[in-house]
């Protein structure tokens, strides 16, 4: 397999060790974050929509599931990204799995399955390069990614929420996707949330948005993947999106939501100011870069899903 489309052995994990440890959370509010992509000016929106809702009489737990590092290639904001998201909970994503110990042979580590062009997976191994590069001149950073864990699991609500970054096989792994879920991987599911005994699994890696709620043994069991938080998600919507999960309904309209064992789980957007993203992005990436080749054009335009392709119930 080629780089990028194959991973290493060590991003590998059993699904009855997802919830082998158990960290109960005493907040009113859990925001997931996945997929910031080094994007400041996103974090900087979903901060203050934490603030927002702390103004309300509610605490709020920040958790970012992988992949926070991307564009974010000068010292500073590297810098910046990763002091701002390791005060918070964090797990590793692929990205930050490379940065931290670079694999021989992994490329991006993203795991691409066959469907995504070649080309897409060639730019994300340069992308992954020039990060690698600029990594290593901050050892201090590279040392606090390496003792990141590849998943969490959270005791919230009285529920077991596993937050992972791909699947619950693998860290790139692409079974919690919304191409996964519309193709309908019942099987997988099943054994995934018998052997994890988990009620909720969060993920992202895969950059699409989906919501998935049904039934496993009789016991309603859900899935959320937030796509991307420093990227758009929807048709001609630049918002990013966070997986918003509390017994409190969000004060503001989510782009998609399910509600299940009184527990609202939603895709909140997060509305940061993408004029000031783009600057610095071109800066960072200029026209004909491989990040600007593949990602520009999603940064304005989002991606082709709308609200009502994001949510799918089932039962099994």
């Amino acid at each position: 397999m080629s780089e990028g489309r194959s991973c290493p052995l060590a991003y590998r994990y059993r699904p009855a060790s997802l919830c082998h440890e158990i960290t109960p959370v005493a907040d009113d509010v859990l925001y997931i974050i996945g997929g910031l992509y080094g994007n400041p000016f996103a974090l900087d929106e979903i901060e203050s929509m934490a603030l927002a809702e702390e103004r309300q009489g509610r605490s709020v737990k920040l958790v970012f599931n992988g992949d926070f590092n991307w564009f974010n290639a000068s010292d500073q904001r590297f810098r910046d990204i990763n002091k701002r998201v390791l005060s918070h909970t964090a797990i590793l994503g692929n990205v930050d799995y490379e940065l931290a110990a670079p694999s021989t042979g992994a490329g991006c580590g993203c795991a691409y399955p066959d469907f995504v062009d070649q080309g897409v997976v060639e730019r994300s191994n340069q992308i992954m390069i020039r990060l690698q590069e600029l990594a290593e001149k901050h050892p201090d950073i590279q040392a606090r990614l390496a003792a990141l864990p590849q998943y969490r699991c959270l005791l919230f609500g009285g529920l077991k929420i596993s937050v992972l970054h791909g699947d619950p096989e693998s860290l790139a792994g692409w079974g919690l996707a919304h191409e996964s879920v519309v193709a309908g991987n019942r099987q997988s599911l099943e054994e995934w949330f018998r052997a994890s005994g988990a009620d909720l699994l969060v993920s992202t890696h895969t950059c699409l948005p989906v919501l998935w709620s049904g039934e496993v043994d009789g016991r309603p069991r859900m899935v959320a993947n937030n796509g991307s938080s420093g990227m758009g998600n929807l048709r001609a919507d630049p918002r990013g999106l966070v997986t918003r999960i509390s017994r409190i309904a969000p004060a503001t309209e989510p782009v998609a939501g399910i509600v299940s064992h009184g527990l609202h789980v939603d895709l909140m957007p997060v509305a940061y100011d993408v004029k000031a993203w783009l600057a610095e992005f071109d800066g960072l990436w200029p026209a004909g870069s491989p990040a600007a080749v593949s990602y520009r054009t999603r940064l304005l335009e989002g991606s082709a899903l709308a609200p009502d392709d994001l949510v799918f119930p089932s039962a099994f």
